[in-house]
C-alpha cells in the first residue's frame, strides 16, 4: 500500500514536470510554434531562430543601452530592410551618449517604450505590437522589430526597402497617345501612381490579405462617395473568403472571386495602365491591386469594356467612333470568318457569285482534305506559330512568327495541302484578333473559333447560327458582381448604349454609367441636355460683349 502511494506521488510529480517542460520549452507542430511567449530576451531570440530557421538573411543583433541597464535585440531581413536606416536611427541612438544623452541616462524598463518612440530612436513609422507572432509577420514584410529584455510589447519600425522595377510603359497595352506610366510589381509604387491621378480626399485604399503562406497584400481602391456600397461589400466578402496557401498573381484572385468560374469568357478586366485604372475608379468601379504583380483587376466588368482602348478618350470623338466600329467588326471576323467560309464552301455554294465560286473550286482542285479539316489544320498551325513567337526572346520572336507564317503558308500551298483562299481566310482572322485591345478576350475568341468551324463543317450555316445562339445565351446569363455582362445593351440607358459604339464629346458626358448604380451619378454639371457646344457659347459671349460696348457708346 505504501509502495503504491509513493508510486502515485512520483507519477504526479512527473506529470507536473512534463507539463512545465512543455510550457517553457518551444515545440514545433507543422509550421507553428506552440511555446508560451515570454518577455525574456534570450528565449524570444531562440523562438525567432526556430520560427525562421537557419536562414542567412535573417539578422538578429543583440545590443546594450548606453547606460548598460537594458538589453535589446534588433531583428530584420537583409534585402527587405534599409540597413543604413536601421543603424543610423535605431541602433546608434540606443548605444550612443552623444545623440540624446539625457534620455539615454533616464532609460529604464518602465519608460523604455515611451522614450524609444518619442525621443531616442527616430523613424517616420513606429508602432507597438503585443505578441511575437505579430512582430514576425512585420519582419517578414521588411520592417524591423526591437525587442526589450523584460518588456512584453515589441516596437516595430517601418524600414522596408527592396529592389524594384522602374516605372515603364505597359507592353501589353501600348497606345499612340496617352500617359506612358504603368503599374509595377511594388504595391506602394502603384498606390502612389494612383494618388497622383486622383488627388481627392475620398479616394480610399483599403488593405486586405490573402494566402496563408505568402501573406499577400491586397488593396481595394475606390472613391467613397461614388462606388456602390453593395458592390463594395460583395468584393470584400469574396476576397475575405479566399482560403489558400499562396497568392502569387492577380490571376489567382480573379478565379476565386468571379461569378461563373467555369465560363470561358473573362468576367474581370485587368490592366497595367494607371490612367485606365483611374478612369475606372472615377466611373464608380473598384480596383483590386495585388502585391508582386503589375496587373490590377477592375470590377464590375462588362463585355464591351474589352473592346475599348484608353486612346479612344484622348483622340477626337470621330476617331473613337471609327475605331470602335472597326473593333466590333473585327470581333465578328475573328470569331466567325473561318466557320462561315467552311459552311459556304461545303454546303451553300449557291450563295457565292459564279466567278468567285469557280475561282475557289479551281484553287481547291487536288486538295486532299475537306474544307473543315483544312481550316482546323491551318488554324492550329497559326496558333502554334503565335505561341512560339510569344515565348521566344523579343529580338527573334516577331521575326519567327512572321517568317514562319509566310513560309508555312507558301509551302502548304505549293504542296497542295491547303488552298490559297483558306490561307487568306486564316491570315485575315489572325490579324483581326490582334486588333482586339484585351488579350484575355482575344484568346477566348481564338478558342471559340474551333467549335464553330466544326459546327459549320457538319451543319453548314445552321450549325454556325446554332453555335452563335449558344454563345449569346451564355453571355446573356453572365453577371459581374450584379451587373449584367452585356450591359449597357441589356438593362442600359440610351446614352450608355450610344457610348458603346461612339465616344461622345467630353462636354456631352454628364452622367456615370447607369449599370454601376453609383452613389454620385453626375460627372459634370453641364451635359448635352443642359448646355450648348462651346463654340456657340463663345459666339454668344462675343455678341454680348459687342452689345455692351454699343450701349456704352
Amino acid at each position: 500500500m505504501v509502495n503504491a502511494l509513493s508510486f502515485l506521488k512520483k507519477l504526479k510529480k512527473l506529470k507536473k514536470a512534463t507539463a512545465k517542460d512543455v510550457e517553457t520549452q518551444p515545440e514545433k507542430r507543422g509550421t507553428k510554434l506552440r511555446a508560451k511567449d515570454s518577455a525574456h530576451l534570450k528565449m524570444r531570440m531562440e523562438l525567432i531562430q526556430q520560427r525562421l530557421g537557419e536562414s542567412n538573411d535573417v539578422v538578429i543583433r543583440q545590443i546594450t543601452s548606453s547606460n548598460h541597464r537594458l538589453e535589446f535585440a534588433v531583428v530584420f531581413i537583409d534585402g527587405l530592410s534599409d540597413k543604413k536606416l536601421i543603424h543610423d536611427h535605431i541602433i546608434r541612438p540606443i548605444q550612443s551618449d552623444n545623440v540624446v544623452s539625457r534620455y539615454s541616462q533616464e532609460l529604464t524598463l518602465k519608460n523604455a517604450l515611451d522614450l524609444l518612440q518619442s525621443h531616442i530612436t527616430s523613424s517616420s513609422e513606429v508602432m507597438v505590437v503585443g505578441t511575437l507572432n505579430e512582430a514576425i509577420k512585420f519582419v517578414l514584410n521588411g520592417d524591423t522589430a526591437l525587442l526589450i529584455d523584460g518588456e512584453e510589447k515589441i516596437l516595430i519600425y517601418g524600414t522596408r526597402e527592396w529592389q524594384m522595377r522602374a516605372v515603364d510603359e505597359p507592353e501589353t497595352e501600348s497606345a499612340v497617345r496617352g500617359p506612358r506610366e504603368g503599374f509595377t510589381e511594388t504595391l506602394r509604387v502603384n498606390t502612389s501612381l494612383l494618388r497622383r491621378r486622383i488627388r481627392h480626399e475620398n479616394l480610399r485604399l483599403e488593405t486586405m490579405k490573402a494566402g496563408r503562406r505568402t501573406d499577400t497584400e491586397i488593396i481595394l481602391a475606390y472613391i467613397n462617395d461614388i462606388a456602390n456600397p453593395q458592390t463594395l461589400d460583395e468584393v470584400r466578402k469574396r476576397v475575405a473568403a479566399i482560403d489558400t496557401d499562396s497568392i502569387l498573381e492577380s490571376g489567382y484572385i480573379e478565379e476565386f472571386i468571379e461569378d461563373v468560374p467555369l465560363s470561358i469568357f473573362p468576367q474581370i478586366e485587368h490592366t497595367e495602365r494607371v490612367d485606365k485604372a483611374a478612369a475606372a475608379i472615377l466611373d464608380g468601379r473598384i480596383l483590386i491591386m495585388v502585391d508582386n504583380t503589375p496587373h490590377s483587376l477592375i470590377v464590375p466588368t462588362t463585355f464591351f469594356q474589352f473592346m475599348q482602348a484608353s486612346e479612344d478618350y484622348y483622340e477626337r470623338p470621330y476617331v473613337g467612333l471609327a475605331l470602335r466600329i472597326l473593333r466590333l467588326f473585327v470581333l465578328n471576323v475573328a470569331l466567325m470568318l473561318p466557320a462561315l467560309y467552311v459552311a459556304i464552301v461545303t454546303f451553300h455554294q449557291e450563295m457565292l457569285p459564279t466567278p468567285l465560286l469557280l475561282s475557289i473550286l479551281a484553287a481547291r482542285a487536288g486538295i486532299p482534305f475537306p474544307a473543315v479539316a483544312e481550316a482546323l489544320i491551318m488554324e492550329a498551325m497559326f496558333e502554334v506559330l503565335r505561341e512560339a513567337g510569344v515565348r521566344l526572346p523579343k529580338t527573334v520572336g516577331q521575326a519567327v512568327s512572321i517568317v514562319g507564317g509566310l513560309v508555312v503558308g507558301d509551302a502548304a500551298i505549293r504542296a497542295g495541302i491547303v488552298s490559297p483562299a483558306m490561307v487568306i481566310v486564316v491570315a485575315t482572322t489572325a490579324i483581326s484578333t490582334f486588333a482586339i485591345p484585351a488579350f484575355n478576350a482575344s484568346i477566348t475568341l481564338r478558342i471559340l473559333r474551333f467549335p464553330l468551324i466544326v459546327l459549320g463543317g457538319i451543319m453548314g450555316l445552321y450549325g454556325v447560327i446554332f453555335g452563335l445562339l449558344i454563345i449569346l445565351i451564355h453571355l446573356a446569363g453572365l453577371q459581374s458582381f450584379g451587373v449584367p455582362y452585356l450591359s449597357p445593351m441589356v438593362h442600359g440607358t440610351l446614352p450608355d448604349m450610344t457610348k458603346t459604339f461612339a465616344r461622345p464629346f467630353w462636354w456631352m458626358t454628364g452622367k456615370r454609367p447607369h449599370e454601376l448604380k453609383p452613389q454620385d451619378t453626375t460627372r459634370q454639371a453641364n451635359n448635352m441636355f443642359m448646355r450648348k457646344p462651346p463654340g456657340d457659347e463663345r459666339e454668344l459671349v462675343h455678341e454680348k460683349t459687342e452689345d455692351n460696348n454699343a450701349g456704352k457708346r
